[in-house]
């Protein structure tokens, strides 16, 4: 288990600059000591609370509050299939089963090479495009589970290397949402539709 590199280390203490006090700058300290080992050690904790001025119960004790910290060793690929009401009801269970079965684990669990993860995860804040999981915090929407095993086919043998690099690069997330989905795209006053996942989940389920 690392501290921070120098590299990082300058990286935190340009950040640290930012903030009247040192302590506000935990959370992108963490994301920096998640992307240099992919999950955020105790040795990274306990520098990141020396940076700070805190000590290392606070560090955990905040990280722990959010999901996108991991503080044990997970794959390069961490699955994250949302179990929330809206995916509950259009086939959550379904999408988890697919992916136990593809990868030859079960949720929680690792593969033996270290190359995937897999959780099931509270709301991911998608519930009009669902069911839908996370590859490395990176949105699956309205997914199948032959979809789901497509996906782990091509994570395998490399396709998507472009476009899901490994866990713990989280700091140049980019979501793309498109204009017509995203928020004030319709005036509340302008619906005249129930949300698409009710009327998805009044069919029978997503196709």
């Amino acid at each position: 288990m690392a501290r921070l590199t120098d590299e990082n280390v300058t990286l935190a203490k340009e950040i640290i600059d930012r903030y009247p006090r040192a302590k506000s700058a935990l959370i992108p300290l963490l994301h920096i000591a998640q992307e240099q080992d992919g999950w955020v050690t105790d040795e990274a904790m306990r520098h990141i609370a020396e940076l700070i001025g805190v000590t290392p119960a606070e560090v955990l004790g905040t990280g722990t509050f959010y999901e996108m910290f991991r503080f044990e060793p997970v794959g390069k690929y961490l699955i994250n299939v949302c179990g929330t009401m809206s995916c509950a009801l259009l086939g959550a269970d379904d999408l988890m089963h697919a992916a136990e079965e593809e990868l030859g684990i079960h949720e929680g669990g690792t593969t033996d090479d270290g190359m995937f993860t897999l959780h099931r995860a509270e709301c991911q804040a998608a519930c009009t495009e669902a069911p839908c999981l996370q590859v490395n915090y990176r949105y699956r929407f309205r997914t199948t589970p032959i979809e789901v095993r497509q996906l782990i086919s091509d994570l395998r043998n490399g396709r998507l290397d472009d476009e899901i690099p490994p866990h713990g690069t989280l700091a140049r997330v980019r979501q793309h949402i498109p204009a017509d989905k995203g928020v004030g795209a319709v005036d509340p006053s302008q619906a005249t539709s129930p949300p698409e996942w009710i009327t998805a989940s009044a069919e029978g389920g997503a196709s």
